[in-house]
């Protein structure tokens, strides 16, 4: 299907901001809100939000990609995913408005962005889905204890660490330091901490309080070769509340057990794009 593209400026608390919508002649009434994750803007890495929008637009879903307030081409101070609430919102509203056939909105976030949209989804009665993709819950325990499982039992596994030991280029004393620290993190240092209220409480804690406020349908989709991904599931796995959220009918959940965080191979972008798609078409 053929689309055009749409240069958006729009206001959001007294700033402006910026986005491209990719619009299909005979556009869902379903669209797709691209929202930026860590230091990114509306391109994405290697091109992956630009190309994601137009693959959609192609299959007749409009998609509209955007920079958050201080960051890209947007104006004012910059923020964490934590703080960009009213940016989601403007921006839906500017979504909606640019293209008044889309009645219903998705919300598609890689990392941080996956998180900034379960804090925002369920107070937005226009956002019907979230597309998640590697959801950020990093806390310094969490970290510490994802690397410890995952990066240092594939490190034992590598023909070069091994090879570095045998040739004595390996420095034993840093790797047992850094070892150790992660160790005591993993911990949590030995530090007792003080009960949390619900503002300040561990993020992923805050962020099982959105997706169970949440209402609408989830795709979650996780890459198989990031720490990132392998942190978000050993926190959900370890988590009878988190378990039954995922095991709900209205989550599908993916696993590409290749990609890496970003999905930065043409192969794994393409299959991100035919899931989104397909998911979206399918309800």
């Amino acid at each position: 299907m053929s689309y055009s593209e749409r240069a958006l400026a729009f206001e959001c608390s007294g700033e402006c901001l910026y986005g491209v919508a990719s619009v299909p002649d005979q556009p869902a009434q379903r669209g797709v809100l691209i929202v930026v994750g860590g230091p990114q803007y509306r391109v994405g890495s290697h091109r992956q939000f630009t190309l994601l929008a137009r693959s959609l637009a192609e299959q007749g879903i409009a998609a509209m990609r955007f920079d958050y307030r201080g960051m890209g081409d947007s104006h004012g101070a910059a923020r964490t995913f934590e703080d960009v609430q009213h940016d989601l919102r403007a921006a839906v509203d500017q979504f909606t408005s640019a293209v008044p056939q889309v009645r219903d909105v998705v919300i598609w976030g890689l990392c941080d962005a996956a998180s900034a949209a379960l804090f925002y989804a369920a107070d937005d009665a226009r956002v019907s889905g979230l597309v998640l993709l590697n959801p950020w819950v990093r806390t310094v325990d969490g970290h510490a204890k994802a690397t410890i499982k995952h990066y240092y039992r594939d490190r034992l596994l590598s023909a070069g660490l091994w090879k570095k030991i045998f040739s004595g280029r390996f420095d034993f004393a840093a790797a047992a330091g850094s070892f150790v620290r992660l160790a005591r993190a993993a911990r949590g240092g030995g530090k007792q901490q003080a009960a949390a209220t619900p503002d300040d409480a561990p993020l992923p804690d805050r962020m099982l309080a959105g997706w169970s406020r949440f209402r609408g349908k989830v795709l979650l989709i996780l890459s198989g070769a990031d720490l990132t991904a392998k942190e978000f599931s050993d926190v959900a796995g370890a988590s009878d509340a988190w378990q039954r959220q995922l095991n709900a009918e209205r989550v599908t959940r993916h696993a590409l057990a290749p990609a890496d965080h970003t999905f930065s191979r043409r192969e794994w972008r393409d299959q991100v794009a035919n899931w989104t798609s397909e998911w979206v078409r399918s309800w």
